[in-house]
């Protein structure tokens, strides 16, 4: 795993969820045999960023909620390169929102993982979409009034042609889920549920521990079946199923639809010229 290790020191809090999503990628990125400059990192602003610089690869930081938006750009023009994407729930699920919908709905070929810790946890411990109804963080004193987004419900609810969960506190899992994005030819939305043992303490790692499930213990599952998904991805509470919990392989992405590009042999980045508008200006 040395392999894409910096000097750099990691500055999440102990416990972190991150650590073991960190770890989880590249133990996927060491599995599949990929270089350096086989893949770029995306990242968005937030607790996940302060990884950007912990990766001896290609890497960058977008602007806050939008870096679904540049990981898009960065997918469309060149698929020589997999482009996987950061951001957390609170960039997600506010400023980002309309993002993950087109990215979703427009099937970009690059992977997404949501680090979702129910919070925004560099600046503090505010409540995001996601925090749960009840729970007191900073800035609601009183407790969150309305029901959190469910990002697997939300993304199922899309058309998607890849939707998974993992948990940060299962490396083993969470490795397997994304070899399997890596290998996905679309959108791959993988949420990454995980306790913030600075700001959120109403899901620890025991919380979760006591609710954990893997998909693989429901005999028959279909991952192919989009309402059986919905029903497993509801239960957020007491059976929160983790896994692969849903794949389209037949979604086309977008730069597979577009007429202009069939046959074609080069890549976007390829086709960029120098063009000459002197005479336009």
């Amino acid at each position: 795993m040395v392999k894409y290790e910096t000097d750099k020191v990691m500055t999440w809090c102990s416990n972190c969820g991150n650590f073991g999503i960190q770890n989880a990628l590249t133990r996927a990125l060491v599995l599949e045999d990929m270089e350096r400059n086989d893949f770029l990192l995306c990242f968005d602003i937030g607790c996940n960023g302060n990884a950007a610089d912990k990766f001896e690869a290609y890497t960058i930081h977008g602007l806050h909620g939008r870096v679904i938006s540049l990981a898009a750009g960065a997918a469309l023009a060149n698929e020589r390169m997999k482009v996987i994407a950061f951001a957390g729930d609170g960039a997600t699920f506010s400023e980002g929102v309309n993002h993950l919908v087109h990215g979703i709905r427009n099937n970009y070929n690059m992977v997404f993982i949501h680090h979702n810790n129910e919070n925004y946890g560099l600046t503090i411990g505010q409540a995001s979409a996601c925090t749960r109804k009840g729970v007191k963080m900073n800035g609601t004193m009183d407790g969150v009034v309305v029901d959190p987004i469910n990002p697997v419900e939300f993304a199922l609810n899309m058309g998607p042609s890849f939707v998974a969960r993992g948990y940060s506190g299962n490396v083993d899992q969470l490795t397997d889920i994304m070899r399997a994005a890596l290998n996905h030819k679309g959108f791959a939305f993988v949420e990454v549920l995980q306790a913030c043992p600075t700001y959120n303490r109403s899901t620890p790692d025991a919380w979760y521990g006591e609710r954990m499930k893997d998909i693989s213990e429901l005999k028959g599952y279909d991952r192919g079946n989009l309402e059986q998904a919905r029903r497993v991805a509801a239960d957020m509470d007491k059976d929160i199923y983790s896994g692969i919990l849903y794949v389209n392989e037949s979604k086309q992405d977008l730069l597979s639809l577009q007429k202009s590009r069939e046959g074609a042999k080069t890549q976007l980045v390829d086709e960029v010229k120098f063009y000459d508008v002197s005479e336009l200006m």
